[in-house]
């Protein structure tokens, strides 16, 4: 996924809406297990470890295999994280590794099987993921498990800097739109919960595709 071309001002204008609203704008707080849900996106991994060194869970759990973006990867998603995690000052006896599942559903429900292995039974999550993956990982989980307390948050960043060598700012729009489009559709399927999309949401979301923003989108 690299692509340096810079979308005009009226797209990002757009790409802003869609971000918005794949923010679910949870406030972080105190849980029994941070929950770290893998991607080719370190910062990811960074921001879960830094909530647990600010003492916001006991557990550290990482979760993900290989994914689509992360084929080149000699090391399954989770191990990448746990380094980063270990690097700074995370203890190791409180990391658990998850590193088979290749889908939100998969994280959720590996981890869950995990964590019954441990005999580790967490009431309420706080969930890391990637800006634009928010919404989504929160109406995965609380279909998946709905009995569990989750609160869901991701790096502290604006859209404007997300983009670095590893993702273009095209191709952040193109995953943002296919990404509103599974909550659309993925509730209808069993994925998710059904969740609102706000009628400018929705118009942003149709103007994105018509300007050509479909590469994430699934078909029928």
């Amino acid at each position: 996924m690299k692509n340096t071309s810079a979308p005009p001002p009226s797209t990002i204008a757009l790409a802003e809406i869609l971000w918005a609203y794949h923010h679910v704008g949870h406030a972080v707080q105190p849980a029994d297990c941070i929950l770290v849900l893998g991607s080719h996106d370190t910062r990811v991994g960074l921001r879960g470890a830094e909530l647990f060194l600010a003492g916001l869970a006991p557990w550290l759990m990482l979760s993900g295999g290989i994914g689509n973006l992360t084929q080149s990867w000699k090391e399954p998603e989770a191990d990448v994280f746990a380094h980063i995690a270990r690097n700074l000052g995370v203890p190791a006896e409180k990391i658990l590794i998850e590193n088979r599942s290749t889908n939100t559903g998969e994280n959720i429900e590996f981890s869950r099987a995990l964590l019954h292995e441990r005999g580790l039974d967490p009431k309420s999550f706080l969930v890391v993921q990637k800006p634009y993956m928010e919404r989504r990982a929160y109406a995965t989980f609380k279909k998946r498990w709905p009995e569990k307390e989750i609160r869901v948050t991701s790096p502290q960043i604006a859209l404007a800097d997300y983009p670095n060598a590893e993702i273009a700012m095209e191709d952040v729009i193109h995953i943002m739109v296919g990404d509103l489009q599974r909550i659309i559709e993925y509730p209808a399927k069993g994925f998710q919960i059904t969740q609102t999309v706000p009628p400018p949401v929705l118009q942003a979301y149709t103007n994105l595709i018509h300007l050509g923003y479909t590469r994430h989108m699934i078909t029928p």
